[in-house]
């Protein structure tokens, strides 16, 4: 597939009539279950997950990964940073990047194709494989985390990490409420600003997307995190989108009203997040600014690379004594 099909194929097909970027809804959507009731039962060393540091979808499967303690339960390999014409591609010429130790393809797309001879989908990253029956299980991130969450605790690594549940059933509806305005207005349009094709299209997703995030600054004004007095889901939902806007975002995407390190609560947010025990790990800043001002010409036809503000996440929060 030449590079203007493959750009087609992730943007056009996802655009309305009046030039608003869609989002495609994942196409692999099984689950992994603890008993394995599913079909898809959670076991050590059986599953496998592709993913790239510099996408926000993906970067939550890391994190969760991450914090749950099961990196030596659940595999991964990560994608180079740049999406060239043929989509994600294995290297380990990039630093951060491996190739594909499982399957040993060269592009994701080939492991599409392995699950599914006919497959004609996008081949998105995260991606989570299953070794034994040689198949894609889901490549919906949102799905992902929750069974990373759940499915697999009698496999983490200590007993504090088992008992971690960032998706506690006394706050799933509260968190379910707030993920869908979340996703929609921040997460998924910081990508309406940057893929819209017209202006109409583009006013109304940043105006929408400021909106939103004035709402967060002023939940966090008041509680440490976004739902009860934990972190959940939501936080990392919302983290991964936060920690790339200033460098990316705000002038890539064209969201360029405020910064985040404008509003004092959610940049403190950002940072008591960041500081957490693990999560720097999965932020790598370098795959994020070059994969999205490389990979995107149809923005960035020069490709070249904004330095961007200077951003210190290990400054003082003072978020801890918050509720």
């Amino acid at each position: 597939m030449d590079n203007q099909k493959e750009k087609a194929k992730i943007l056009d097909t996802a655009i309305d009539s009046k030039g608003t970027f869609m989002r495609k809804e994942s196409q692999f959507r099984n689950w992994i279950s603890a008993d394995g009731s599913t079909g898809f039962k959670a076991e050590p060393n059986r599953y496998h997950v592709y993913v790239s540091y510099a996408c926000p979808w993906a970067s939550r499967v890391v994190l969760l990964r991450k914090l749950k303690g099961l990196e030596d339960v659940i595999s991964i390999d990560v994608v180079d940073w740049l999406m060239g014409p043929k989509g994600w591609r294995f290297s380990d010429k990039v630093e951060g990047s491996t190739l594909d130790t499982v399957n040993g393809c060269e592009y994701l797309s080939e492991i599409y194709l392995m699950a599914d001879p006919e497959y004609n989908g996008r081949n998105t990253v995260p991606c989570l494989w299953d070794k034994q029956k040689k198949t894609v299980v889901n490549n919906e991130s949102s799905e992902i985390i929750r069974m990373l969450n759940s499915e697999f605790n009698v496999f983490c690594k200590t007993e504090e990490q088992r008992k971690l549940d960032f998706y506690p059933k006394h706050l799933q509806k509260e968190i379910d409420e707030i993920n869908s305005w979340i996703y929609s207005d921040i997460n998924n349009g910081v990508y309406k600003c940057g893929f819209g094709r017209s202006q109409e299209a583009y006013d109304e997703a940043v105006n929408q997307l400021f909106i939103s995030l004035d709402r967060v600054e002023e939940i966090l004004s008041k509680k440490r995190y976004l739902v009860g007095n934990q972190m959940t889901e939501a936080d990392i939902r919302l983290f991964m989108t936060l920690v790339r806007f200033d460098k990316v975002y705000h002038g890539h995407f064209k969201c360029n009203k405020k910064m985040i390190k404008e509003y004092p609560n959610m940049w403190g947010y950002v940072r008591d997040i960041y500081q957490t025990p693990g999560v720097s790990d999965t932020v790598n800043m370098e795959h994020i600014r070059k994969h999205y001002m490389v990979s995107q010409e149809m923005i960035n036809p020069y490709k070249i690379v904004s330095i961007g503000p200077d951003l210190d996440f290990y400054e003082k929060h003072n978020r801890q004594s918050m509720k």
